[in-house]
């Protein structure tokens, strides 16, 4: 664990984004390996030397260059304007300065000539376009470095089918390099969108829900208090005129409505408390499967308490949301069982919650949904044992084999009392 755990914990899009950046690393290796050593094997000293010192400082330009345009496509940092319009100038001076040697008897094999011009643009070209946005820039700046090959080599009187020769190898290499940095940045950009969108929709869940408690708490207690506002002070201003049977009255009518009010918080406490199993088993499928998290859903059929049910929904309901916003998961089930009592023991309601993805421990996978659901008592891994230990039930919680993560709630059928709902 302890080799791999540096990538295991680690999320999707920092994964790709890794990956992408030692991508671009090994780049810097490939250009020196396949250009500069091809220069140097082929140049006679000391212009082989000199030329292999040139591609190597164009390589760790072009790798500071992808290293800065990456950051600017996750959005760390302003994009790298000038890094990006000095690797293209080393780019295009290095190619010319392979045609006109090549014309001039320096690095008279056409192979020599040939890797570095075509290497260095397309190099070039490769580390620019992480910079840009557009395909159409990406395709201009192909076709310009093209129409620059021809230019140049026709200027310097180079034969027709080699100035086709080397602009062909132009074209080819640099849209093979542009359409792997356009890729790399446009998904790279994809991942962590998508990631930023999955922490907007569990935020937007949990604002929903606090507005939706919010409204009902409005609309029970908005008439109650005005008329408690208004009978307090009508109370107030009889006392102070020495009518107080009559302030007594109204008194006696605020504690009432402030008892009835007091009711009627509770109920729709209550309500919210009371959350039914087989609602939210179908709200976690679908909300998994909005996320891009294939959930599967096993329930029997059976009957349970209505206690019971509660329960276990708000088991469901936590541990969905640490799918959501903890863990690293590509798939989810959720299985409801009834164990049949045998001997002295009793039956009981088993729910089952897995899932995979489970790299960033048990805090991450099963015990942040306090960071969700609130931060005081109630929450969480601790709130859930609470709930069940209420009904002589357990909560097991933590990794199992394959790199998975399992929430196993337990409560006797028979401890939940009465109330059976289906």
């Amino acid at each position: 664990m302890r080799l791999t755990g540096w990538w295991s914990r680690r999320s999707n899009p920092e994964k790709v984004e890794l990956y992408t950046r030692w991508s671009y690393h090994l780049f810097v290796l490939l250009e020196v390996a396949s250009i500069g050593l091809g220069v140097l094997g082929r140049t006679p000293m000391p212009l082989g030397g000199w030329l292999f010192l040139l591609v190597g400082a164009h390589a760790v330009l072009g790798g500071v260059l992808a290293s800065r345009a990456l950051d600017w496509t996750v959005g760390r940092r302003a994009r790298p304007d000038r890094l990006m319009v000095a690797h293209g100038v080393a780019s295009c001076v290095l190619a010319a300065v392979a045609l006109a040697l090549f014309r001039f008897g320096g690095p008279g094999d056409l192979e020599a000539a040939a890797t570095m011009v075509v290497g260095t643009l397309a190099f070039g070209i490769g580390g620019v376009v992480l910079g840009l946005a557009r395909t159409r820039h990406m395709l201009g700046l192909v076709l310009a470095a093209g129409a620059g090959t021809a230019v140049v080599g026709l200027g310097l009187g180079l034969r027709p089918e080699e100035v086709l020769g080397f602009t062909v190898g132009v074209l080819i290499g640099s849209v093979f390099l542009a359409a792997t940095s356009g890729f790399s940045g446009w998904l790279l950009r994809a991942v962590w969108e998508l990631d930023a969108a999955r922490e907007l929709q569990a935020r937007l869940a949990v604002a929903e829900e606090r507005l939706r408690f919010g409204r009902d708490l409005h609309d029970v207690m908005g008439r109650n208090l005005s008329v408690i506002a208004l009978k307090s002070e009508l109370a107030v201003q009889l006392a102070r005129r020495g009518k107080t049977e009559t302030a007594v009255d109204q008194m006696a009518e605020v504690q009432r409505l402030a008892q009835e009010s007091q009711r009627e918080v509770r109920d729709v406490v209550r309500g919210y408390r009371e959350a039914d199993l087989y609602t939210e088993l179908e709200g976690a499928r679908s909300v998994l499967a909005a996320a891009g998290i294939a959930c599967t859903v096993t329930a029997a059929d059976v009957e349970l308490p209505a206690r019971v049910q509660s329960a276990l929904a708000w088991v469901v309901r936590e541990g969905t949301t640490n799918v959501l916003r903890h863990g690293d998961a590509r798939r989810c089930s959720v299985s409801v069982s009834v164990s049949v009592a045998v001997g002295p023991e009793e039956g009981c309601a088993v729910l089952v919650v897995e899932n995979d993805g489970a790299g960033g421990g048990a805090d991450a996978a099963g015990g942040g949904a306090g960071a969700v659901a609130g931060e005081g008592p109630g929450t969480g891994l601790a709130g859930l044992r609470e709930r069940l230990a209420a009904l002589d039930g357990t909560l097991e919680a933590g990794r199992v084999s394959g790199g998975r993560f399992r929430v196993t709630a337990r409560v006797p059928v028979s401890a939940a009392g009465a109330g059976v709902a289906r």
